[in-house]
């Protein structure tokens, strides 16, 4: 095959001399030949596609190593893992669009702020073990402020997910910036993981909602879900951080087909030693009326959404809810631990 010269293949490919020296340094493309006497790289055509493919992933934005896992993969694996890329993509550019939403409206409504309705969420909590697992690992909690469900996995799980809760609690949001409170209490729910051993796979996912004034928070690191049930409609406010998401996001699945899928269960994202999560985060309004629930894979996997519509519209107290959201997850087999909170938002004062 006729070499290419590197000023020529870099005109066929898009980039630019200086991109192809870099990328030869770092093993994302080398040359076909290099001239011993000169240095000189000399390239060939069958390797104008990859050279392509390096230069449209970097006007991405995507990390040069992440790149490297992509183009030694066959094409299906590629197209999983870029499909992975523009979801953690969406997920920042929304954090970013509901971060300036909130400072926006703080700097423009300040007045406002002093006088704005304060709510609270009439609350309640329920985990239980499942008919297969031998350990519990999943925890929940709900009170007037907060509602969250931890979802251990691993030997070590319970440990990772009672640290996490015990952390979350201990610098629960109050007042003010909610968000960002929120956001300090997972930091420190992963400074307590870090804590424990690693290396033996344990860990646990977070899914959390803060409630402040007439704002809610949301903070979410896994396969968690938090759904709204907003005028008899249900709504989920989380994405799956798990490998077959994308193909949710990408019109391949149903979500109840998600649900037996065999890759729905493997994380993207969790709280485990020595790895840091990008949790997703979001801010909003809430309404008297409204009802949230956070539950963990064990309930969303195994009750189908009409039916937890169904639950969430039907049983109007929360304890009475959460009750027979598990009852019924027992009833269809609860092949995994569950745990999930309800919250109904209501005015005071």
């Amino acid at each position: 095959m006729e070499p290419m010269s590197t000023g020529a293949f870099a005109r066929v490919s898009g980039l630019s001399r200086k991109a192809l020296r870099l990328y030869d340094e770092l093993g994302l493309l080398r040359p076909a030949a290099v001239d011993e006497r000169t240095g000189y790289r000399w390239y060939t055509a069958d390797q104008v596609d990859r050279a392509r493919l390096v230069a449209w992933l970097r006007r991405l934005g995507m990390p040069l190593a992440r790149i490297a896992t992509v183009v030694a993969v066959d094409p299906a694996a590629a197209a999983a893992e870029i499909r992975a890329y523009r979801a953690e993509i969406e997920r920042e550019t929304a954090l970013r669009r509901a971060l300036a939403t909130l400072l926006a409206d703080h700097l423009s409504r300040e007045d406002e702020i002093m006088t704005a309705p304060t709510f609270v969420l009439h609350a309640a909590a329920a985990s239980d073990r499942g008919l297969v697992r031998e350990a519990h690992q999943d925890l929940a909690h709900a009170d007037a402020g907060l509602l969250l469900v931890a979802d251990g996995f691993g030997p070590i799980g319970a440990d990772m997910s009672r640290v996490t809760v015990d952390a979350v609690l201990a610098h629960r949001p109050g007042s003010g910036e909610v968000l960002a409170a929120l956001r300090s209490a997972v930091d420190a729910a992963v400074s307590g993981v870090e804590e424990l051993p690693a290396g033996d796979g344990s860990g646990c996912t977070l899914t959390a909602l803060a409630l402040s004034g007439d704002r809610l928070a949301l903070v979410h690191v896994g396969d968690g879900r938090v759904y709204l049930l907003r005028d008899g409609v249900l709504t989920r406010l989380t994405d799956d951080h798990t490998v077959a998401w994308p193909l949710l996001e990408g019109g391949s699945l149903t979500e109840d087909e998600l649900a037996s899928h065999p890759e729905r269960a493997l994380l993207t994202q969790a709280l485990t030693p020595g790895l840091l999560p990008r949790p997703d985060a979001l801010v909003r309004e809430v309404r008297a009326g409204d009802r949230y629930l956070v539950s963990s894979d064990g309930l969303h996997a195994v009750l189908p959404r009409a039916e937890i519509l169904a639950v969430l519209r039907d049983v109007p107290d929360p304890t009475a809810a959460v009750a027979e959201l598990v009852r019924r997850v027992l009833t269809a087999g609860a092949p995994d631990n569950v745990a999930c909170a309800v919250g109904d938002v209501a005015a005071v004062g």
